[in-house]
């Protein structure tokens, strides 16, 4: 088992990787998404008008800049073992079905090339339309913590996506339309194409492709189906293609969250066969429809006993903190991480010393 922390586009500094490196962490997962413009996109987290804007379609990662984000976080004496998520700009009409699908899949074939070129084993992806929708922030945590929180009972589900958004980012200004709905089978369409053509790239390329479970795990949201939604769903996705290249971005909270869910019976089977990319070593109380997200150790998941089945599986690859409650400091985001990692540090430590 390795640890990691995950740090988004604007949060790719040299104070960060520094800050990771203090922590323990020895591997980065890093999201090159831009969540808000010109903000911190950590911020946007319960935002219910969307994330923020992304018109990058005629900017897709060069080999170039991947090589160069590698070599800056192996200065700090640190491994880039993943890019977390495509911008939605590079493959709306790939999700949306719409007129540059074809062009967008042969950018997306390009981009995973890079990733392979540059020496990055994983690519980490979230096929879907309404994507994280729904949260709210507050005080919910342990200590009145901030936290997010979802709660189907203060957000109408059923609210339409605008068209020119997808994946909670606006991509193309809104016209006052909306998408249309799909049946669940239309969405499983459309995720056979996406991978019937990328599985062969990152085949060629020794890139592991791994999908993120629907969070919030509901089988609907905003009048459109959700593909990862339960435990059977999400295992369909490696029974259909079973490519030592396909596997699971494993986030446990969010399979904590799905109904009925086992989180240890599924870290156990996909960790023995090295089907999981990475994971998102998170906790949480309750499940849909009311969920909050925990400290990592005060939630639903015993995270010792994940552990313990991780360590028999020989498990090889990385767990990062995700979505940790922000703690009452001058440094909220920080305190928060340094509390997790510093769990996960001395649970590993302890579970090596046996």
């Amino acid at each position: 088992m390795k640890l990691g922390l995950g740090l988004y586009s604007e949060s790719l500094t040299d104070e960060n990787l520094r800050f990771a490196n203090q922590c323990g962490a020895t591997h980065i997962v890093a999201q090159l998404v831009n969540y808000i413009k010109g903000s911190n996109p950590k911020v946007a987290r319960g935002n219910l008008d969307g994330w923020g804007e992304t018109y990058n379609q005629d900017k897709l990662w060069t080999l170039d800049q991947l090589v160069s984000l590698r070599k800056k976080i192996e200065g700090h004496g640190l491994k880039l073992e993943a890019i977390e998520n495509f911008d939605p700009s590079h493959w709306y009409d790939i999700l949306l079905d719409g007129p540059l699908k074809v062009k967008q899949t042969e950018n997306l074939k390009q981009l995973i090339r890079n990733v392979g070129k540059a020496g990055i084993p994983v690519m980490g992806y979230y096929f879907s339309l309404a994507g994280v929708w729904g949260w709210t922030t507050a005080p919910v945590g342990r200590g009145q913590s901030n936290s997010i929180l979802f709660d189907t009972n203060q957000i109408d589900v059923n609210a339409e996506i605008p068209e020119g958004m997808v994946w909670n980012m606006t991509y193309a200004p809104k016209n006052g339309k909306f998408i249309p709905k799909i049946t669940r089978e239309e969405l499983w369409s459309r995720l056979d194409y996406f991978l019937q053509n990328m599985l062969p790239i990152a085949e060629e390329e020794g890139v592991k492709l791994v999908a993120h479970p629907d969070d919030p795990p509901l089988p609907t949201l905003r009048n459109n189906p959700r593909l990862f939604y339960n435990t059977t769903e999400y295992e369909k996705l490696l029974t259909k293609y079973p490519s030592e290249a396909n596997g699971y971005e494993f986030c446990m909270g969010t399979v904590q969250e799905m109904q009925d869910s086992d989180v240890y019976q599924m870290l156990d089977k996909y960790s023995a066969n090295n089907r999981i990319g990475y994971i998102h070593f998170r906790n949480v109380v309750g499940k849909v429809p009311h969920y909050r997200e925990a400290f990592v150790d005060e939630g639903d998941i015993d995270m010792v006993k994940a552990l313990k089945i991780l360590k028999k599986n020989n498990y090889e690859g990385v767990l990062i903190p995700d979505h940790t409650p922000e703690m009452s400091c001058d440094a909220p985001w920080h305190a928060g991480m340094a509390f997790a990692l510093g769990y996960m540090k001395g649970a590993i430590q302890s579970l090596n010393s046996f």
